[in-house]
């Protein structure tokens, strides 16, 4: 017999999600994941380098959070965390519960002001607060008989190519998602629209324009800088 799932909305845009793990389940095994890598990092000398940086993040990512809050309640009790990582290795990413690290290199490479910066964390705030990471454990458990428990889901997402294909679709949603909601959560810490639009066209170029993004499961750059220009029309007419 399946689990029974938790019914639930993103937030902003109400689409409804079956969620069948429990969020205080993947919030500590995403937690666990994330002290590993930190761990890592730091004993090779490469967490939290750049305190001038480290020190925009926070700041930037305090109003982020707060903002996330308005919109997710439960997450003002979550243990978030921002660190830095050096390295080209690390974009940006936000666990369950509010972890987030950041890329330094990718950060330098794209050249990002205050406000452009704003626009990327927001995107990763997105993925916690519409449960991102949950829903995508919870879609991945269901191609399993007998049902296996959350971190065995998590080691064969992480090498099991043809479950990470067949969510491929759930994947392109969510961020799709994200960057709609996370330019909802900018625009209502402060930043200006025009920072949206920006942002994204620093993504593209720095991909050399091409048609994808730098992480594959991404839109089109073309889809979302005009996505862009439509949520800075709608957000601020």
């Amino acid at each position: 017999m399946l689990p029974q799932a938790a019914p639930a909305q993103v937030p902003d845009s109400g689409r409804w999600q079956e969620l069948r793990f429990g969020a205080e389940e993947v919030g500590e095994r995403m937690e666990d994941r994330y002290i590993e890598q930190v761990v890592e990092l730091a004993a090779a000398g490469r967490l939290d380098a750049d305190r001038a940086l480290l020190h925009r993040l926070r700041y930037i990512s305090r109003e982020l959070i707060a903002a996330a809050i308005e919109l997710k309640p439960e997450a003002a009790s979550w243990p978030w965390e921002v660190h830095l990582a050096s390295g080209p290795d690390i974009e940006a990413v936000c666990l369950a519960g509010g972890k987030l690290l950041v890329g330094a290199d990718f950060v330098r490479r794209l050249a990002l002001d205050d406000s452009e910066l704003a626009v990327l964390l927001a995107h990763e705030v997105a993925h916690a607060i519409a449960e991102h990471s949950r829903e995508f454990l919870s879609e991945a458990q269901l191609v399993y008989r007998p049902l296996v428990p959350v971190d065995v889901v998590m080691l064969r997402l992480d090498s099991d190519l043809s479950l990470q294909l067949r969510l491929a679709s759930l994947a392109r949603t969510q961020e799709r998602e994200a960057d709609q909601l996370g330019m909802v959560l900018a625009h209502r810490a402060g930043w200006p629209t025009s920072a949206m639009l920006s942002f994204y066209r620093k993504l593209a170029d720095a991909d050399g324009g091409a048609g994808e993004s730098l992480v594959a499961s991404h839109p089109s750059h073309a889809s979302r800088i005009s996505m862009s220009r439509g949520m800075a029309r709608l957000l601020e007419p």
